[in-house]
């Protein structure tokens, strides 16, 4: 199995950059950023040939350094590969845009080798194949990425974020570091694959199980430990880029490789389907209020990564992994494409008319997205679809029939009304289609979702009656919009419903206490 080798070349890269930045600290060093660029290249190039060596040999796991499976070792598969091309593209990207960007910066040297050393952290982490190497690729991560959050280190903001990050953070691998060792304790092993393999609901799987939900929550901003992650926008657009559209991906990478543990404790997984179902809902509402775009889009990601969290929550294991792959490319585009945005929308001197739908043209919306949903299911056919799957789709379609209201508004052209009836069979079909390959990519390597029991039943039927009185409610916003009321939540929602800042008294009263 030579060919496990070759996935370690691509942090390999990095770390060379990493250390060679030692030795330039300071404002344009030399040739360290075009160095920085080349090496995510590279980066990129090994994940991608080590995806074609896995289509060509298959799946495998094996120890390269060390001593009782504790040490270096490469786990690669489909969750793996995928991972590594998706970090590697989206770190070379950033690498190449922090060439420009930080041009000029007294510490620009400084910043380029943290940021290499921070996406080979999160190379090494997504390949581990041992738990050792897992805990100790997750620490490095966090430790490496707390370096970038505090590049501006005179700012007092900066480091207030930083700090509440960092105390997560600890709390984060914590939970992990004992998981791992209960993992080790239960199987007599630290072999990643040879626990999923026999992975059976017990005692100490369980509260493994515990364990790895509470690291992921933590690390994917979840409610109510999410503060962190709007304040840390004192950090360099590229920092915000990689940070939303990759380092907080760990979460979910981590609920996805445990998959089969996750499966034996299934009120954890019940947990997960109402914490993220809570935090999807609650930041996607407050996102809407906020008047800033990087703000706006931290509250986002919180929204996006609940979303996913909910989905490893109903065993959908497979979407939750194409969900990483899509909001990491759609959240990376966002951060470094946001002050064009911003100077695009600003240049728009007189927008045309807003058509208002009234709420026969909403009811219409959700009634045409619903029908398509159905006719495209029916051609793709629902046969062999889980219930789960299903129910997310059904989500996915109130979402579309948003935007179906607007189009059907009695104010709207007939084009555009006949556009948003074409997005929403499009977004059907391509859903159909996505689920599909997804499911056939990963088949083998993740387990397949359990049909569901009268819990699992009632959290869906939950999910849906809740995301679909959201998007109700949204639809026919501008029908409420001047009541008195509505101008009252909207202040409350623009403040995150006041749960950062009781975190945060809380936070202080407890690190600021002294004993006597």
């Amino acid at each position: 199995m030579l060919y496990l080798f070759l996935p370690l070349l691509a942090p390999a890269l990095l770390l060379a950059v990493a250390f060679r930045a030692r030795r330039s600290l300071g404002r344009r060093p030399d040739a360290l950023p075009r160095l920085a660029e080349y090496a995510g290249l590279g980066a990129f190039a090994v994940s991608v040939m080590s995806a074609v060596l896995l289509m060509m040999t298959g799946p495998g796991s094996s120890p390269l350094l060390g001593l009782f499976g504790v040490g270096l070792s490469v786990r690669l598969d489909v969750v793996s590969v995928v991972m590594l091309c998706l970090v590697s593209f989206i770190g070379w990207i950033v690498l190449r845009y922090s060439a420009t960007y930080m041009d000029g910066e007294a510490r620009q040297g400084a910043f380029t080798g943290w940021m290499a050393a921070t996406l080979a952290a999160v190379l090494l982490l997504v390949m581990s194949g041992n738990l050792v190497q897992l805990v100790l690729a997750w620490t490095a991560t966090s430790l490496c990425l707390h370096q970038l959050l505090l590049f501006y280190r005179d700012r007092t903001t900066a480091r207030r974020a930083a700090r509440k990050k960092a105390l997560v953070a600890r709390a984060s691998e914590l939970s992990l570091a004992v998981a791992a060792l209960l993992l080790i304790m239960a199987y007599g092993t630290s072999d990643i694959a040879t626990i999923l393999a026999i992975a059976a609901p017990d005692l100490l799987t369980g509260a493994a199980a515990v364990l790895i939900a509470l690291a992921a929550v933590l690390a994917s901003a979840q409610f109510p430990t999410h503060g962190w992650l709007t304040e840390v926008m004192e950090a360099p657009t590229p920092v915000s880029a990689l940070l939303h559209a990759g380092v907080i991906n760990a979460g979910g990478f981590l609920l996805i490789r445990f998959a089969d543990v996750m499966l034996a404790a299934p009120a954890v997984m019940a947990v997960l389907v109402m914490l993220g179902g809570f935090t999807a809902l609650f930041g996607g509402l407050v996102m809407l209020t906020q008047p800033a775009v990087k703000t706006s889009l931290a509250w986002s990601t919180i929204a996006q990564m609940a979303f996913m969290i909910m989905q490893c929550g109903l065993a959908l294991f497979p979407l939750a992994l194409l969900h990483i792959v899509a909001h990491s490319l759609y959240k990376a585009h966002a951060f470094l494409s946001a002050g064009e945005a911003v100077a695009n929308v600003a240049a728009i001197r007189r927008p045309g008319p807003v058509a208002v739908p009234s709420g026969r043209n909403v009811m219409q919306a959700f009634g045409i997205g619903i029908v398509i949903y159905a006719l495209v299911g029916a051609v793709f056919g629902f046969d062999g679809k889980s219930v789960q799957a299903i129910a997310l789709g059904v989500i996915l379609i109130f979402g579309v029939a948003y935007i179906l209201a607007q189009g059907l508004a009695d104010a709207a052209p007939g084009a555009l009304t006949r556009r948003t009836v074409i997005y929403a069979a499009a977004t059907s079909v391509s859903y159909f289609l996505l689920q599909l390959a997804a499911l056939k990519l990963t088949a083998g390597t993740l387990p397949a979702t359990p049909a569901p029991g009268p819990l699992e039943w009632a959290l869906i039927l939950l999910a849906l009656v809740s995301f679909g009185a959201v998007a109700v409610a949204q639809a026919t916003f501008p029908l409420w919009a001047m009541h008195p009321a509505a101008a009252g939540l909207r202040v409350h929602l623009s403040n995150g419903l006041y749960a950062n800042a009781i975190f945060d008294r809380l936070l202080d009263g407890w690190s600021k206490r002294t004993t006597a």
